[in-house]
């Protein structure tokens, strides 16, 4: 939760803008997004002497009042695990303070994290139930996972930075998530060897749907994912009856995929 003196700090910067409310975009990169975030990170460590379990628990049930349920998400199940889900534990330590605010953060290796009503917004369209499998292209911080590890019944997920899925996994292992499996690889090919999946979701851009994701949805099943190069569109795909239908979510702004997705940009 930002105070008012942090909003200030953020209210002075013109390079950062929200698209539909959902993700921060800056005109230069994600170095300036970290910079940006440290000097809130600082401000807030100043003017806050609580203690920083309780703080980061009323935080967290601020974060969802004010920035999910408030621009529609009701589901209970969801609410209830990211209500349950510790997110600073994903960011960097000088950063944790700003864990639960309204926009993205910057993690290793030029990463993000993407704002908590994006994460809610995804998993939402994915309408798990718990039984799901569900592949995750994007591992990063393993927030992400670590939302559908406690919605879905196994969650398989790629990431393509190698220091990015090693952290990632030592920290589910330590929060004790049995159910999530992290590789390192190319998500643009999807993991065929586990294939199908009842839910896919993207946490990176390709310019287009990769067609190896389309071929491991399972029928019945759903793909989030976001499409594009300077401009991008949250889009939600079904597949029934071997039937694939798109349907348009809104507009978003998230980390290129690289890899064999660079080939088809």
């Amino acid at each position: 939760m930002l105070n008012v003196k942090a909003l200030k700090l953020i209210g002075e910067q013109p390079e950062v803008l929200f698209v539909s409310g959902m993700m921060a975009r800056t005109k230069e990169n994600v170095a300036f997004l970290f910079t940006l975030a440290l000097t809130v990170s600082v401000a807030l460590e100043c003017t806050s002497a609580s203690d920083p379990d309780s703080s980061f628990a009323a935080a967290r049930k601020e974060m969802v009042q004010k920035q999910i349920v408030a621009r529609g998400i009701t589901s209970e199940r969801l609410l209830r695990v990211l209500n349950k889900v510790e997110r600073h534990k994903f960011v960097d330590k000088g950063l944790r303070r700003l864990a639960y605010s309204d926009f993205p953060l910057p993690i290793e290796a030029g990463q993000t994290i993407s704002q908590p009503y994006i994460v809610a917004l995804m998993t939402d369209l994915l309408e798990l139930k718990g039984d799901e499998k569900v592949l995750e292209i994007g591992t990063g911080s393993g927030y992400q996972a670590a939302i559908l590890g406690e919605l879905a019944a196994e969650v398989y997920t790629i990431e393509i930075i190698d220091t990015l899925a090693k952290n990632a996994e030592q920290r589910l292992k330590e929060l004790g998530y049995k159910n999530i499996t992290v590789r390192v690889g190319d998500g643009f090919q999807g993991w065929k060897e586990e294939a199908p999946f009842d839910c896919i979701i993207v946490t990176c851009a390709p310019a287009e749907i990769p067609q190896p994701l389309l071929d491991q949805l399972a029928d019945s099943g759903r793909l989030v994912i976001p499409v594009g190069t300077d401009w991008q569109e949250l889009i939600l795909v079904r597949k029934n009856d071997g039937e694939l239908t798109r349907t348009r979510i809104a507009p978003v702004r998230f980390v290129p995929m690289t890899g064999e997705s660079e080939k088809h940009r």
